[in-house]
């Protein structure tokens, strides 16, 4: 079966459409690899492995191109490697928390790509205080009062 033009178009635009569905930022690359595919079959009379290897290289590149210019560094904090990075910020509580209890905090700054974080303490402290983090554990953060 050879794959007409259209046939690479319409791919493109499901994958873009599918990406609505999962939001990984992944499939508009293959999706619109899939129509310069088409663009170069509207132009040129490619066979199927030509057509293949095209929409691989321009998919790879789109994808390592997003990876390596717009989001440079989204690899090198990773929230159990994050101590170091989060330790010591100071923040506002937004809903109070007590032992046993989760409240949330607030920076000024996101910490992580986030401005609140659910949070724990030892102590009970209340809604509107500032506090300090003091330790992550898991995905929480242990405040204490600052």
């Amino acid at each position: 079966m050879d794959l007409a033009w259209w046939h690479w178009a319409v791919g493109g635009i499901a994958l873009i459409v599918a990406e609505l569905a999962v939001p990984a930022f992944v499939l508009i690359w293959f999706g619109l690899g899939a129509l310069v595919v088409a663009l170069a079959m509207a132009l040129l009379n490619l066979g199927v492995t030509a057509q293949l290897t095209l929409w691989l290289v321009v998919s790879l590149a789109m994808v390592a191109g997003w990876f390596k210019i717009f989001k440079p560094g989204m690899h090198k904090t990773r929230v159990g490697m994050a101590d170091a990075n989060v330790v010591g910020e100071v923040g506002m509580l937004v809903r109070a928390v007590a032992p046993f209890e989760k409240g949330e905090v607030r920076f000024q700054k996101p910490i992580l790509g986030s401005d609140v974080w659910e949070c724990i303490a030892d102590e009970a402290i209340k809604s509107g205080e500032r506090v300090k983090v003091l330790d992550v554990e898991g995905s929480f953060l242990k405040v204490g009062r600052a």
